[in-house]
């Protein structure tokens, strides 16, 4: 511990103030702020990091950051703060606190953490900011997804095809007397043939 005092010459006279009769520096802390943040977003979340500047190693591991972000044309009077967890340099914001198509930029500050007996300190100045857009989920092309449509259909269409055609066969069988067989099942095979291809050009 120190012991500090103001000494001056007032007047004509020279006073000495007591400021702290014992001062312990691990008590008044003040870190430098964070250092090189950056941020990669995607579609469902985005990640921050950055570094620490001047930090001893037994301090970094006791910190805790505050992170503060908003909308990039807004003020940071509106701005939103978490408080971070974790001692670690980095945080991740969900996609859904972001809206789509809309720029924001972050800054963050350190200190130690509250639960930490040994050092006290007060917030850091913030860090410099970064900015970062979530990127859009990409649509599904209509195209691909009518020929998925299509191809459910398929099935469907196909069975029905055979059905008419098991139906019609049967009942043509029963109404001609005199037609031969031979020369009906390739009119119906044909029928059945055109079916199909039509079926399968819409697909296309």
């Amino acid at each position: 511990g120190y012991r500090v005092s103001l000494r001056g010459n007032f007047f004509g006279r020279n006073d000495t103030y007591m400021i702290f009769p014992e001062y312990n520096p691990r008590e008044h802390i003040k870190l430098d702020p964070p250092v090189n943040i950056q941020s990669n977003a995607t579609a469902s979340k985005c990640q921050i990091w950055w570094s620490l500047w001047n930090v001893p190693w037994y301090l970094a591991e006791i910190l805790q950051y505050e992170l503060q972000y908003k909308e990039y044309s807004m003020s940071w009077e509106v701005a939103l703060n978490k408080t971070l967890p974790s001692s670690l340099p980095q945080v991740e914001i969900e996609a859904t606190e972001l809206r789509s198509g809309t720029a924001y930029t972050a800054r963050v500050r350190c200190k130690v953490s509250e639960n930490e007996n040994s050092y006290h300190s007060q917030w850091s100045d913030w860090s410099q900011t970064t900015v970062f857009q979530r990127a859009d989920v990409p649509k599904v092309s209509e195209k691909i997804l009518n020929t998925k449509t299509m191809q459910y259909l398929f099935i469907p269409l196909s069975f029905g095809t055979l059905l008419y055609l098991f139906w019609s066969c049967k009942l043509s069988s029963r109404s001609r007397e005199k037609a031969s067989p031979a020369l009906t099942f390739p009119r119906q095979l044909l029928s059945f043939s055109h079916s199909i291809v039509c079926t399968m050009g819409i697909l296309r």
